[in-house]
């Protein structure tokens, strides 16, 4: 869109026979404004009669002679689904965020504190009409309660133009445009400019691994598999119903790198957590024998997709310092977190899927067999270094009949709220990042839903609100204390006191690196244990700095509180031990005092 009026439009669109723009400013007539080829492949025209706001599209007609209607893929809005034009739209706006953008480089870094809030925009809170919230009127409602929670980050699910609202965002039409449901990108860039102001970092979900086959889409865009392959083996993902980019086409790798940069560059977004990179990897994911074809030499790696996501993350790192990528991957491909030119991916992060399944695996088990399963929970530590890992408690885990997190738990209710809490205390004591999605920090019981708002109503309920206090101070504790962080990547930072009590279900374990070690000990049973004695690293007087079992989270009561002498009294190698009351199903955080 120009200053004085008038647009410029240019689309690729090489096999086409011809191509027009239509629109609000030609009454949708595809002889007034045809298109002028280029020996690339894109097609070009300057429309004077266009304006803000007009909606428009491209009129395509095949090399078979059949007429195709398709959005711009590069189009900055498009119009509210169901309707599916793009929107004539700029990208002006002043922004107030300059301390947190010349500030940020430590916010994502491996050394740094990331706790990590996932929200659905649309479904966090409803308005008073039962509509969603508009990203203005999301900004300070949502970067009070973060401040409020402590948490250092939010991750949106895909705010990508999206046609089916219950995709999640996750099938893409607009790779250029946040979805119009909420409002327009000046909107957008509101909403993020506000949570930087207040000093919460902006990760947003972005899925280059497929994308959506509605007809006005990228689907056949010219007539012939432009963006997508082809071979169905290669073009189509059975898993989602959807078309799989060519990972090999310059032109759709240029596509994609831009389309990360974009969301880097003109929204201000301080990383990308990327979607489905495990079926992005291999050819052969989700497919039977016969259903792939083998690379170049032999292997079942997508070499092609493989060079896409090295790129992707270069080109992100090397003009966005201080940016963070994540991978959402789920298997053991090695080096997803190590630098390219050290043979990796590239990526800065990446999602800890089996630590997510051991862990909930483990605690779905009633206590009286959990004696039989402590491997579950110790077998992270093998590989946690392996790479620089988010532990996340997402959005997967709370749809499709899996229930919500505390209706995973086990025993009466009482003892659900309190294997929760311990749940969420592993998670933070343990290295590396943290995610939670939302509802989880207040023990929504039922299932998340796209159609309604999270059920705030139950923080009325003091075991609720409690698990809410809960979050905060394991958020408050994990900021606090660099022992809880700076060394997430290093051997160095954690030591196991003793993983061998499976008979008592009983962990405990110190992080390390800060100005002092923390212990952290989980009792895992229902019974509380007086007089249990655990080595430390020095003598003196320790602390306690939470006990999931305070009667402020709705806890009985039981466990050490306030502070113990660390006796020379060695216990499991150590020359002094401290004596403690372990609470049932319930989690210590203590630290020296002196």
């Amino acid at each position: 869109m120009l200053p004085t009026g008038g647009a410029h439009f240019a689309v690729w669109a090489p096999s086409a026979r011809a191509v027009s723009v239509i629109g609000e400013f030609n009454a949708w007539d595809a002889s007034t404004h045809a298109m002028f080829p280029t020996d690339s492949g894109i097609w070009k025209a300057y429309v004077s009669g266009a304006r803000l706001g007009d909606t428009y599209k491209y009129a395509i007609t095949t090399a078979s002679g059949e007429r195709i209607e398709k959005a711009d893929p590069v189009a900055f809005l498009a119009e509210v689904p169901p309707k599916t034009a793009s929107v004539v739209w700029n990208l002006d706006y002043e922004w107030d965020d300059e301390q947190w953008m010349g500030n940020r480089m430590g916010r994502q870094s491996h050394d740094g504190a990331m706790a990590i809030y996932e929200l659905h925009p649309g479904s966090w809170r409803k308005g008073g009409d039962g509509n969603s919230l508009s990203y203005r009127e999301l900004a300070d409602p949502l970067a009070a309660y973060l401040n409020e929670m402590g948490y250092t980050h939010v991750e949106f699910m895909p705010l990508s133009e999206h046609p089916y609202y219950p995709s999640w965002g996750y099938q893409v039409t607009g790779y250029f445009a946040p979805t119009s449901r909420f409002g327009t990108p000046q909107d957008l860039m509101y909403l993020i400019d506000r949570l930087h102001q207040a000093g919460i970092g902006v990760i947003v979900d972005w899925v280059p691994s497929h994308f959506a086959t509605d007809a006005h889409g990228l689907s056949r865009f010219d007539g012939t598999a432009l963006y997508e392959h082809e071979d169905r083996r290669k073009g189509f993902h059975p898993d989602w119903g959807s078309f799989i980019f060519n990972y090999g086409r310059n032109e759709v790798r240029s596509f994609l790198v831009s389309s990360a940069n974009f969301w880097l560059d003109r929204y201000h977004v301080d990383g990308l957590r990327v979607d489905g990179v495990a079926s992005m990897l291999y050819l052969d994911y989700s497919r039977a024998e016969g259903e792939w074809e083998p690379n170049i030499y032999g292997g079942n790696e997508n070499l092609e997709a493989i060079e896409l996501l090295k790129q992707v993350n270069t080109v992100a790192y090397g003009e966005h310092p201080g940016i963070a990528t994540i991978a959402e991957e789920s298997t053991a491909f090695a080096g997803v977190s190590r630098p390219v030119d050290m043979g990796g991916l590239g990526f800065g992060f990446k999602w800890d899927m089996g630590w997510m399944h051991d862990t909930l695996q483990y605690f779905a088990h009633e206590p009286v067999h959990r004696a039989f399963h402590q491997n579950d929970l110790t077998f992270r530590m093998l590989y946690a270094y392996d790479e620089n890992f988010v532990l996340a408690l997402s959005h997967d885990e709370v749809v499709h009949g899996k229930g919500s997190l505390i209706n995973k738990m086990p025993g009466d209710e009482w003892q659900q709220f309190a294997n929760l809490r311990a749940l969420y205390g592993y998670q933070y004591g343990l290295p590396g990042k943290k995610c939670l999605f939302m509802g989880g920090e207040f023990a929504q019981r039922s299932e998340w839903s796209v159609d309604r708002q999270l059920e705030w109503f139950v923080l009325e309920h003091p075991n609720h609100a409690g698990m809410q206090r809960w979050v905060t101070d394991l958020n408050d504790l994990y900021r606090r204390e660099e022992s809880l962080f700076v060394e997430d990547g290093d051997p160095a930072g954690f030591e196991w006191i003793d993983a061998s009590d499976a008979g008592s279900s009983i962990l405990s374990f110190i992080r390390k690196g800060g100005a002092r070690p923390i212990l952290v000990v989980l009792n895992l049973t229902p019974i509380t244990r007086p007089g249990y004695r655990i080595g430390v690293p020095v003598g003196g007087r320790w602390e306690t700095l939470l006990n999931s079992d305070d009667v402020r989270y709705w806890g009985s009561g039981a466990g050490t509180s306030g502070t113990v002498e660390a006796a020379e009294a060695p216990v499991h190698g150590r020359a002094h031990s401290v004596s403690l009351e372990l609470p049932p199903l319930g989690v210590l955080f203590m630290a020296p005092v002196d």
